[in-house]
């Protein structure tokens, strides 16, 4: 089933975002036939890296994380690389725009790194999750439950949850958005 109609959001700094946790998803959603948009912190190109090292793909962006509107979209991505996860997780639009996907019912999902931000969003408390498993003391500090899975989805707490390790599980990651968009998780607006 196609997922034309359905528009998704994929938030970013502008550096230091993990290249393929950006790129394929954003490349698997939309060969599925969603629209993706990319948010970043600025109106400026987004200097991902592979291995949290070396230089990657140069992403323009679309949009900015102020200008984004969750009303716009029917689910969030945020992609990992640890000093992209870092930065988010203190971005007061970054928060606030996770924090209204999960009012609206909207899928949420985050890989590697990425829950941090559920983390400092309020969101992990009481959830099941996975993640870089060198998060797993914050995400367990934080009231979540951590699991070792390549892909963890959790619907009990009024939003779809979805996330993964580490780009390993970017097949299992992005079938996991789709199918939950697919289900109807992206709201009534979407």
């Amino acid at each position: 089933m196609s997922l034309e109609g359905k528009n998704v959001l994929i938030l970013t700094t502008n550096f230091g975002t993990e290249q393929d946790e950006l790129v394929r998803p954003a490349a698997g959603l939309r060969k599925a036939g969603a629209a993706v948009t990319v948010a970043a912190q600025k109106d400026e190109p987004v200097q991902t890296v592979v291995s949290d090292r070396d230089p990657g793909a140069v992403v323009p962006p679309d949009t900015t994380l102020a200008k984004a509107s969750e009303e716009d979209y029917a689910a969030v991505v945020v992609p990992g690389g640890t000093v992209n996860a870092d930065q988010l997780r203190t971005d007061a639009d970054a928060r606030r725009l996770l924090a209204a996907f999960a009012e609206a019912g909207k899928p949420v999902a985050a890989i590697c790194h990425g829950p941090w931000l559920l983390v400092d969003s309020g969101l992990a408390r009481g959830r099941d999750l996975t993640s870089y498993a060198s998060l797993r003391p914050d995400l367990e500090n934080a009231g979540a439950t951590w699991t070792d899975r390549e892909v963890v989805v959790d619907t009990s707490g009024g939003h779809t949850l979805i996330t993964s390790r580490d780009p390993g599980d970017l097949d299992a990651f992005t079938t996991a958005i789709a199918d939950a968009l697919r289900a109807g998780g992206g709201g009534a607006r979407n």
